[in-house]
């Protein structure tokens, strides 16, 4: 049964790792893969002088500290209060809303936001119309101020209720024996959330972080690429985007490549020191 997932690894992931080599060749798209020039290091080097590239890295990180600090607990509170629904029918309803995004494409919801946030025809300037503010104009998909914040509440929108669900199949493994004891004892309803739905996230709730420290440096290509505009590139051109540039509308698929090694090197140095404190606070956590 593992046969299908292993085949997938290994054609998909292993197999095309050779092409990591495209990062020390100065490629020559005539002369082919093997026989372009052995340039070692040099492609590194002209990467991190290159203009734009200080900017998206630092947008990177910026953008994936906001991730993690405001959309990753979001699910386990998510998690949480939905645990807490008694009426099955209700809970259901809810859990079946907020799954749904999740298998929007982040294409539509562009287009989604657009109708509700443009400074001319957007719902928004529709309602502030009808209200009698005729002259009410704020382009949020322009704003540099407001951009980050728009990329990170979409996000949450988008991704958390199916976020969810690892942490509610956790909380099903917990002892309802151990409810009803703390119940006894006088527990109130938080002390409960506290004391026994958190202790039983800890292993989950430390896995996923460290999976998503791991891939902070991926902030999400679709999701920007089809809400950004030159407007905000200041404040959204990400690593992503960047090494998309230089593959597609420039061709420079050796720097490219260089820019996609770095990236991931720093995403294994991130799991493993993730990986490190996980270990050192709780050694029944992490992944090794």
């Amino acid at each position: 049964m593992a046969i299908p997932g292993i085949l997938f690894f290994i054609v998909f992931h292993y197999i095309p790792m050779y092409g990591i080599l495209l990062a020390f060749k100065k490629y020559n798209i005539y002369q082919g893969f093997f026989a372009s020039e052995w340039i070692g290091l040099d492609n590194f080097k002209t990467l991190f002088t290159m203009y734009g590239f200080d900017r998206a890295f630092k947008n990177t990180i910026i953008i994936s500290i906001y991730q993690l600090v405001f959309a990753f607990p979001v699910p386990i509170i998510l998690s949480i209060l939905l645990n807490e629904l008694r009426h099955q029918l209700y809970k259901k309803f809810v859990q079946t809303s907020i799954y749904l995004p999740h298998f929007v494409s982040w294409i539509i919801i562009s287009g989604i936001l657009f109708a509700i946030l443009s400074p001319s025809t957007g719902v928004i300037k529709e309602i502030a119309g009808f209200f009698g503010y005729e002259n009410f104009t704020f382009n949020l998909l322009s704003s540099k101020e407001y951009f980050r914040s728009l990329l990170v509440i979409s996000n949450i929108w988008k991704e958390a209720g199916f976020g969810t669900v690892l942490y509610l199949a956790t909380i099903a493994t917990i002892d309802q024996q151990l409810y009803e004891a703390a119940k006894v004892d006088g527990a109130k309803k938080w002390q409960q959330i506290w004391h026994i739905t958190l202790p039983g996230l800890r292993t989950t709730i430390v896995i996923l972080l460290i999976f998503r420290v791991g891939s902070m440096l991926n902030t999400g290509l679709d999701q920007i690429f089809a809400l950004y505009n030159p407007q905000v590139y200041e404040v959204s051109e990400i690593l992503d985007t960047y090494i998309y540039k230089l593959a597609f509308q420039e061709a420079k698929y050796d720097l490219a490549t260089a820019s996609g090694l770095f990236k991931s090197l720093i995403s294994l140095v991130l799991v493993l020191f993730t990986n490190f404190i996980a270990k050192k606070i709780d050694s029944d956590s992490g992944l090794m």
